[in-house]
């Protein structure tokens, strides 16, 4: 792997994040120092070079994204100043006025300059905000936060040209929701097309839906009165407690749903969206403890064809980690970065997480088959729910390399090449072979100099000549 560019100094403290636009000609960093630097290519040379930057927050930035090239130039950041904030690329252009002054107006004419400006900011987080990410263009001009509080936010924006007006559209409270599915969720409620069934009413008069619904609320009740709590001090108060990270499902067939990671429990929840109902919860990645699903689906942890002990061996550490003792297996770590790939015509979704613990993991999650039951709510069809009609996932891949905190996972455009970046300074890419089976496909290091290529063999020393 060859290294293109270096921006030297590009910010006076650590930088926290970094983000290209869709077509990779723009780049926006934000860092500690609480600004955002926006640097443009220049494709005949291959430089970067700053087009604008801006103190943007009144403490460190933690996410920067960017928006659907159809939207516009437009910028969203978190900051642990519990505000996410809006930001649009608009032109101004220099006037002299009748003092000897300069007046800025928006233009759009060759003297005009590309400058960025406020246009929101949203304050309803009671917490730092760790992550924001814009919805896929196809469900509008969305965004969806997460933040220390536990909160999962959904917004809207309702005046798309001047992107001053957002509404809050949905707020969960992750750990709220249970980690199992409905029993009785099936095809009908997972597609984006759903529309509500008609309820069904019991002798007595009682609605079956509100009967389930009942029922549902007894579980979860009952499951949180049941959680295990943290043997340690400042349990749920600390900022580790709170939610860690968020990815949007690409795949437009499936509706709204989203990956969420908060807490020190590990579990990524699959949470889908609806109009017609409250947000609920598909699936529960848990790779702890039993390694088995709390919505009680069969967590196959073998790779496809094989099981996970024929994964241990794969050159050069790869693989699966080896198992420890049972008192660290069971310790669970926070899952600190999750990325959702593009589906590109795949019957399965792929999830890449990294968690403190130092291990990068790979699901392969499936949806309902087209053919499944679409009953929707009804519970005369409850029985007839198997595990093919359900939301279900697989670890395929499972490493360790990084030996330390993962900070960050991206998959590419296409969804068969996954980087992750990690505190030891390296950034370590993951391909998958034509076996199906998982492997390192090299890594980037920015602490080690380029090597020096060798020199020519003397020939004379070779063959005793002098």
């Amino acid at each position: 792997m060859i290294q293109t560019a270096l921006i030297r100094n590009a910010h006076q403290d650590l930088v926290a994040d970094a983000a290209y636009d869709m077509y990779g000609l723009y780049l926006a960093t934000c860092g500690l120092d609480q600004r955002i630097k926006v640097w443009s290519l220049e494709e005949s040379s291959g430089t970067w070079n700053l087009e604008d930057e801006w103190k943007a927050h009144d403490a460190a930035i933690s996410k920067i994204d960017w928006a659907h090239a159809e939207f516009g130039q437009i910028i969203a950041t978190s900051s642990f100043d519990r505000t996410v904030r809006i930001w649009e690329q608009v032109q101004f252009t220099q006037e002299a006025n009748g003092n000897g002054g300069a007046s800025s107006s928006t233009s759009s004419g060759p003297n005009a300059t590309c400058r960025w400006a406020e246009r929101a900011v949203l304050t309803e987080a009671k917490g730092s905000v760790r992550a924001v990410q814009f919805a896929p263009h196809h469900f509008g001009l969305k965004l969806a936060s997460i933040s220390t509080d536990n909160l999962l936010r959904i917004y809207e924006c309702l005046e798309q040209p001047s992107l001053t007006s957002w509404q809050l559209a949905d707020e969960v409270d992750v750990l709220a929701l249970p980690t199992s599915a409905p029993r009785t969720s099936s095809l009908s409620q997972s597609i984006a097309t759903t529309t509500p069934t008609q309820t069904s009413l019991t002798l007595d008069g009682t609605s079956t839906t509100s009967l389930t619904a009942s029922l549902l609320a007894a579980q979860q009740q009952q499951q949180q009165s049941q959680a295990p709590q943290q043997n340690r001090p400042g349990a749920g108060v600390r900022e580790a407690d709170g939610g860690w990270c968020i990815a949007w499902c690409k795949d437009r067939y499936w509706g709204e749903v989203i990956a969420v990671g908060s807490g020190t429990s590990g579990v990524i929840r699959i949470i889908q969206f609806s109009p017609h109902r409250r947000p609920q919860t598909l699936l529960a990645l848990e790779a702890t403890g039993s390694n088995s699903f709390s919505s009680g689906i069969s967590n196959s942890l073998g790779r496809s064809g094989g099981s996970r002990s024929g994964a241990a061996g794969l050159a050069g550490g790869s693989g699966f980690a080896s198992s420890k003792d049972d008192d660290e297996h069971n310790t669970a770590y926070s899952v600190t970065s999750v990325a959702w790939a593009p589906s590109c015509g795949r019957s399965f979704h792929l999830i890449a997480t990294g968690s403190r613990d130092g291990k990068v993991r790979i699901w392969k999650v499936k949806p309902p088959p087209p053919s499944a039951n679409s009953s929707g709510f009804d519970d005369q069809d409850a029985s007839m729910d198997t595990l093919e009609e359900r939301w279900n996932a697989s670890l395929v891949g499972e490493f360790d390399d990084h030996k330390t905190h993962v900070g960050r996972v991206e998959w590419n455009i296409t969804g068969t090449v996954l980087a992750s970046s990690g505190n030891d300074g390296r950034v370590r890419l993951w391909k998958q072979t034509v076996g199906g089976i998982w492997r390192s496909a090299g890594h980037v290091s920015v602490e080690q100099a380029d090597p020096s290529l060798p020199g020519d063999v003397d020939m004379a020393e070779n063959t005793g000549v002098e």
